[in-house]
């Protein structure tokens, strides 16, 4: 470790809290009055973070020790003074180096230690959808919706395999000021879920994220457990209960007080298998999913079997990636236990995308979509929605770095009657 990266770090702890400006004298014959470093160097030894060499000099090149690093960030704990932003910045340097501060005798707690291991991660998404949609008799309607969330996911590490993960979502629509009619807004705790990753294996459990078709089908958590298997053909297992109140609520095939009576509290138990193998640019995938649920036989237009309570899916995909810009993806799915309204299918051609962390990167993409809503209960997509098929395009950009733009074009028609449906969707995420 070099003394200069030492003492640029080291100085970011002390020079904060330190209540003199920069007057002290040069006390390293080394250090000349225009180097890069001196006021921080002369700083330093000032408060007895540093102390160089008996000879006067400092040898800032010189490779130093984890235990010589040990002494100083000691002394930087030594401080009261200091902000919140330099004690956070002291407790990871206590944490990297708490074996070498105990052995001087210095106490690092578990906190201390663990500081390091907890992660957050989160985004603030401002959403804007115009919709049309006309019935039977070609009236239209028209729907606007400004919906607005802040989303945190923190992440904490248990040991070198398992993590802790979660999702909070707070929303609220700018519509009504609130995320409902009555302008309440809602907040609600998404995921969470112990995850340990091993060679070839990852387990999870608690409330997960689905990753059986969660694209295409089902766009929403599982409360159970998933675990994957292999290299580059993987196989995922994936069991637990699913609120379809929750799910089908966003499918607006489905008539919402059909929804509300048949699926109200509605928790049923689900069953999945994938399998995904990926050789160099191309990845193909088959999987299948089971579920059963009383609320089938209250939605029309399910099936020809009035008593018929279960979904059972089966699904294909493939993907191919040309070049690191270009890529072409395809999916199809169809629920055998459904008799109308049973298919679905996606195919998108991608070139580049937004990259949040490199301002002025973007991407388009054109497909065509079909989405039965008696098997895509919950799709994954911003344009097209559960009962609509149609062309789609779209563009994303990244004007700044962590923020990112995209807008989505549907133009197609309602399953149930055939007649003209649209939506322009936007989008502006800044991620923190």
């Amino acid at each position: 470790m070099k003394k200069t990266l030492v003492s640029a770090l080291t100085a970011a702890l002390v020079v904060g809290a330190a209540s003199t400006t920069f007057a002290a004298a040069n006390p390293f014959s080394d250090v000349p009055s225009d180097h890069w470093a001196y006021d921080a160097v002369t700083q330093l030894a000032k408060d007895g973070v540093i102390e160089g060499y008996g000879d006067t000099t400092f040898q800032g090149n010189k490779n130093i020790t984890r235990y010589e690093m040990a002494q100083m960030v000691a002394k930087a704990m030594a401080k009261t003074n200091v902000s919140s932003s330099d004690k956070a910045l002291i407790d990871k340097l206590a944490a990297e180096f708490s074996d070498e501060l105990n052995s001087l005798g210095v106490r690092v707690s578990n906190l201390e230690r663990n500081a390091d291991m907890v992660k957050w991660n989160g985004e603030l998404r401002a959403d804007a959808s115009h919709k049309e949609v006309k019935d039977s008799s070609g009236k239209k309607t028209k729907t606007n919706s400004y919906p607005l969330k802040l989303r945190l996911e923190p992440s904490a590490e248990v040991n070198s395999h398992w993590h802790v993960n979660a999702r909070l979502d707070a929303d609220t629509n700018m519509n009504t000021d609130g995320a409902d009619n009555n302008g309440k807004d809602k907040v609600s705790l998404e995921r969470a879920y112990a995850q340990g990753d091993y060679k070839d294996f990852t387990v999870k459990a608690g409330k997960i994220p689905m990753a059986i078709d969660n694209v295409l089908l089902y766009d929403d958590e599982l409360s159970g457990a998933s675990m994957t298997f292999g290299n580059k053909l993987k196989a995922t297992v994936e069991a637990g209960r699913w609120d379809m109140s929750k799910g089908l609520s966003k499918n607006d095939a489905y008539n919402k007080a059909t929804v509300q009576s048949a699926f109200k509290n509605d928790t049923t138990d689900m069953y999945g298998l994938g399998l995904q193998y990926t050789l160099g640019k191309a990845s193909a995938g088959a999987s299948y999913t089971y579920l059963k649920s009383d609320g089938f036989k209250s939605v029309g237009n399910y099936s020809d079997n009035k008593n018929e309570d279960k979904a059972g899916t089966w699904g294909v995909n493939g993907y191919y990636r040309f070049d690191k810009n270009a890529a072409l993806g395809g999916m199809y799915a169809q629920n055998t236990k459904a008799d109308s309204y049973e298919k679905a299918g996606s195919v998108e051609f991608d070139y580049k995308g937004a990259q949040q962390a490199n301002a002025g990167t973007w991407g388009a993409f054109v497909g065509y979509r079909h989405l039965g809503q008696n098997v895509a209960f919950d799709p994954f997509y911003n344009d097209a929605e559960a009962g609509q098929k149609g062309w789609v395009v779209g563009a994303n950009y990244a004007p700044f770095k962590n923020v990112v733009a995209r807008v989505n074009y549907f133009d197609g028609k309602s399953l149930v009657n055939d007649k003209d449906a649209s939506k322009v969707f936007g989008r502006v995420e800044f991620f923190f």
